[in-house]
Parts: structure tokens; C-alpha cells; sequence
């Protein structure tokens, strides 16, 4: 078995991150969203935190109603000490409220890849595929995709198809997801069902990315198999994630102090 750790690549980027962000005339902030009520992403916010803290980027959170967040995210939008903002999913309430939020979103700052129009890419998938890269992993043979949701099925597989790579994309509506999965080189998943994948449902030799969270999608069995090449967590596309996102981050910041010159 080989394990698809990300935490050593995510402090040698972290250093890289610093070294950038030392050289900006400004240094970036970053704005994170949340419903007043969401305590799930806690764990998450507090890895953003640190992870600006360490590489000098200032972390601002404010914590929204469904009342108050479109104006909260114009008033950030229009700030110009405001390099990026991002908007902690899920939100409490309807499916709309998402929607409105996310659309209300500068595209030039963005940073989580979500909202229309975006200029950037969205920060788990890039997380994904940055891990796979820097393992040496192809992207070749047959590729699935489990979980089409907004904040990294979806994206990941419009991203794969758009390299040129053929996609299958399996979600809750799959009638037989196991032959699905039986068929796979190289398994996504994203879904936040724990330990959904099971060993009988992954061929000899494949490569397993679990993108879920806070709990592992993989069945612990399958990390008794020597044949495959796996992502462990967590430890895996997580610590990728926060990097990917603050490399958006400082993408932004690097474009706005390069508008400002012109």
C-alpha cells in the first residue's frame, strides 16, 4: 500500500507561501463567512486560522444570520483591505440562501473557487489533484467521481473533463454504485458518508482519493490491502485543501497589487 499523505507537501508549500507573501507590498487578508448556528466547521476554521497565522496572512471571521450575510459579503466585497472571501458551507436554511450567498461573491476575490464566475479554481479539487501530482500519480485509465455536491465532486469532475479526461460521476441516483466503483483506476469520493467504500468495491491495484470530511469514506479494510495506493485520513487532501486555498489567496493579492501599479 502507498499512503498519499499531504501534511509534509503542505508545510514545504507553507514555507514557499511565506517567502511570496514577505515580498508583497501589502500583506493579504482573508474574510470567512459562517451561519451563527454552524459549529461543524470549527475544526476547519480553526486549521485556516493557524495556517494564515504561520505565513503571515490576517484571518478575519464574522459570524452571519441568514438576514445579514448579503450585506456582510458587499460590505467585504467593496473593502480594498479585504483580499479574499470565502464562505464556510453549509449554510443554515434553505438551499436559496447558498446560492444567493455564493452569487454575491466578488469573482475576483472568490478564493474557495464557488461562486459564478469565479476566478479561480475550487480549492478542495485543486487540493486533490496538487496531492496526486506531487506523489507522481497519472491521471489515466477509468476515472469516477462519487458525490456531484457544489463543494467538490462537481467542480472536480467539470475540471477533469475539462483537461480532457473521461469522467463518470456517480451520486445518490446511481443505481449500482459498487460496479461503478468495481471499474475504477482512480476513485474519487465526496460525499461525507462514512466508510461508504467498501473493499469489495475497489479492483485490484486502484488509486483511492477521499476528499470527504471530517470522516474517512474509506471502509479501515481497505488500508489492510497492499495492492492500492491511497489517501489517508485524516493527513491526506485536507492539509492540501487549506494550502490550495491560500495559494488562491495570494494569487488574488499578487493581481490586485499588480492592478494598483498599472
Amino acid at each position: 500500500m502507498k499512503l498519499l499523505t499531504g501534511r509534509d507537501i503542505a508545510d514545504f508549500i507553507a514555507e514557499r507561501h511565506a517567502r511570496v507573501i514577505a515580498g508583497l507590498p501589502t500583506p493579504p487578508r482573508l474574510a470567512i463567512i459562517r451561519s451563527k448556528d454552524n459549529e461543524a466547521g470549527d475544526k476547519y476554521l480553526k486549521m485556516k486560522r493557524k495556517y494564515g497565522e504561520d505565513i503571515g496572512i490576517a484571518v478575519d471571521l464574522y459570524v452571519e444570520t441568514s438576514a445579514t450575510i448579503i450585506d456582510r459579503i458587499a460590505a467585504l466585497g467593496a473593502d480594498p483591505a479585504v483580499t479574499g472571501l470565502i464562505i464556510q458551507l453549509p449554510l443554515t436554511g434553505a438551499a436559496a440562501i447558498t446560492d444567493r450567498a455564493l452569487a454575491a461573491i466578488d469573482p475576483a476575490k472568490d478564493v474557495d473557487g464557488l461562486a459564478p464566475g469565479t476566478a479561480f479554481e475550487a480549492a478542495t479539487p485543486k487540493a486533490a489533484l496538487w496531492l496526486l501530482a506531487s506523489h507522481g500519480v497519472d491521471l489515466k485509465g477509468r476515472i469516477v467521481v462519487v458525490g456531484q455536491g457544489r463543494l467538490v465532486g462537481k467542480p472536480l469532475a467539470d475540471r477533469l473533463e475539462a483537461s480532457g479526461h473521461d469522467v463518470v460521476r456517480c451520486d445518490i441516483n446511481t443505481k449500482d454504485l459498487r460496479a461503478e466503483t468495481l471499474q475504477a483506476d482512480i476513485l474519487f469520493t465526496g460525499t461525507g458518508v462514512e466508510h461508504l467504500i467498501k473493499p469489495d468495491m475497489v479492483k485490484t491495484g486502484a488509486v483511492l482519493v477521499d476528499t470527504g470530511s471530517p470522516k474517512s469514506e474509506f471502509d479501515p479494510a481497505l488500508y489492510e490491502r497492499d495492492d492500492l495506493t491511497i489517501t489517508p485520513n485524516p493527513g491526506g487532501v485536507g492539509p492540501m485543501t487549506v494550502v490550495s486555498l491560500f495559494d488562491n489567496l495570494i494569487i488574488a493579492a499578487q493581481k490586485q497589487a499588480y492592478a494598483h501599479r498599472a
